[in-house]
């Protein structure tokens, strides 16, 4: 009875787990199908969304390429018309320069014409005065060349009478004075001259607020020096000095472009490629117009005129030095000397004045040309339409020509004078010194060589040679490799006139 009671027990037991685990399993199978029916769901939302998105940056390209398409078709549009435009000037040109060429070969034809016309009435003429010489020489009963002998005697005796006391009479009297009066000219010049001229020249030191400037100068990589250097075509110069840094470049022009340049930068801060194009710019601007400025000033106080060009060529005098003296307070003060020595003497005043204050114009260009600054001075000032005198008062202001008019040697002299005058020039003795014994020694040292000597204040080396080593030839090339060893070896201003000297003397006794 238990036992049946016990099986039953269990059966039903086991049945009821049958039933909650048939229950149970048909819930899990439902809510296991509303799972999927849920992702099956969110699968096909998400690919509705994928298909809008795909659909919409599909749209946005299609539109972008649409407008990319325009905007290349009007650039090609404009670049066509900008060609178009360029062929049509070039067209143009090439039809003017046709013109001119054919204008040119007209009136080349014309000249060769007169040029022709002209020769036939320079024979017809020179056939006539033949023809009229012998008339004469017929009728005299004496040669053209007789006649001009006889003629020459008589009047020789006659003034070679008068010229010798004359002569003695003036010799006599001008010993006397002319020491004196010369004298008196020259220090009347120099005290009516005594007036302060301020000598300003470039420094190459640029100061600078702090050092952290010096690596914003010198840039990521050092592509702001670089390009600052390219474009002005000056070195900087950054070492340990606190607080500053060098520009070094020969020209002073360049120079001082670059320090208000870099003084500019440093002041507006920002320093990349693009500001410095910028700034160097705006420097060169700026400084052309202070040449202008300081160009029109000198010529206004010295009360003369000048043509543009002269006149910026005198304004760059400023920003030029000789061993220490600024060149355009130098011309301004020779200037003035030779007008007072001038008027002392009676002599054109205004011609000396104007002889003196380009004698050095020459040194604004010789930077850029070759040749010595009295060359190019007078080269210049005959291009510009300066007469004759002028040119020849800067050609001859330091003996390379001879001077034709007094003024020519009253602006060498006033030259001398305002070079010389203590304090003028910066150098020391003893670096002048040194520098013309540097010279010499240079030159004694190639084989042949006797002596050299360094004149017009190290402008100019003479070495005599022997005769017997050196030919004819080999002292030209002598010169040459002196002057090469120059160039090479030491450091001057302008240039330096190498000449060498070779004389070969033969004696004879007779008994």
């Amino acid at each position: 009875m238990n036992i049946i009671f016990i099986v039953s027990i269990a059966i039903v037991i086991l049945t009821t787990i049958l039933i909650f685990y048939f229950f149970k399993k048909i819930n899990t199978d439902r809510k296991i199908k509303k799972v999927e029916e849920h992702i099956q769901k969110n699968l096909e939302d998400s690919n509705q969304k994928v298909q809008n998105i795909l659909a919409k940056a599909q749209k946005e390209a299609n539109e972008y390429l649409t407008k990319s398409k325009y905007s290349l078709e009007a650039e090609i549009k404009n670049r066509r018309k900008e060609i178009d435009q360029t062929e049509q000037k070039i067209m143009h040109k090439e039809k003017h320069l046709d013109s001119r060429e054919s204008h040119l070969a007209e009136k080349e034809n014309n000249l060769a014409e007169e040029i022709e016309k002209a020769k036939n009435i320079r024979l017809k003429l020179d056939a006539s005065l033949l023809e009229l010489l012998k008339k004469l020489e017929a009728l005299a009963g004496l040669s053209q060349e007789e006649a001009k002998k006889i003629l020459l005697e008589n009047v020789e005796k006659k003034v070679k009478k008068q010229a010798g006391l004359i002569i003695k009479q003036t010799e006599d009297k001008a010993r006397t004075i002319a020491n004196r009066k010369a004298t008196e000219i020259i220090l009347e010049a120099i005290q009516k001259t005594a007036v302060d001229h301020v000598s300003s020249s470039t420094t190459s030191v640029v100061i600078l607020p702090d050092d952290e400037m010096k690596g914003r100068i010198i840039g990521r990589e050092g592509r702001n020096i670089r390009t600052f250097e390219a474009i002005t075509g000056i070195d900087i110069i950054i070492d340990d000095s606190p607080g500053t840094v060098v520009l070094s470049a020969f020209d002073p022009i360049r120079r001082e472009i670059g320090r208000l340049a870099l003084e500019k930068l440093i002041l507006d801060g920002r320093i990349h490629p693009t500001r410095i194009e910028e700034i160097v710019e705006k420097a060169k601007k700026e400084l052309q117009d202070t040449i202008r400025e300081r160009g029109e000033q000198a010529a206004e106080e010295l009360g003369l005129q000048f043509p543009p060009k002269i006149i910026e060529l005198i304004g760059k005098l400023q920003y030029r030095t000789s061993y220490g003296q600024n060149i355009l307070a130098h011309s301004i003060e020779t200037a003035l000397l030779a007008a007072t020595m001038a008027s002392e003497l009676h002599v054109n005043v205004n011609l000396a004045k104007r002889g003196g204050m380009l004698h050095d114009i020459g040194k604004a260009l010789d930077f850029e040309h070759e040749g010595t600054h009295a060359k190019l001075g007078g080269d210049i000032a005959n291009k510009y339409g300066e007469s004759s005198e002028i040119c020849n008062c800067i050609y001859a202001h330091h003996g390379d020509v001879a001077p034709d008019t007094v003024e020519a040697v009253l602006v060498a002299v006033a030259d001398a004078i305002s070079s010389t005058r203590p304090g003028a020039r910066k150098e020391s003795l003893e670096l002048y010194i040194k520098r013309l014994e540097n010279l010499e020694n240079l030159a004694k040292s190639f084989e042949g060589v006797e002596k050299a000597y360094a004149i017009q204040a190290g402008r100019e080396i003479r070495v005599m040679v022997k005769p017997e080593e050196i030919d004819d030839p080999g002292a030209n090339k002598l010169a040459f490799d002196i002057a090469q060893k120059i160039e090479e070896e030491l450091e001057y201003p302008g240039e330096i006139k190498v000449s060498v000297i070779r004389e070969t003397r033969a004696q004879g006794v007779a008994r």
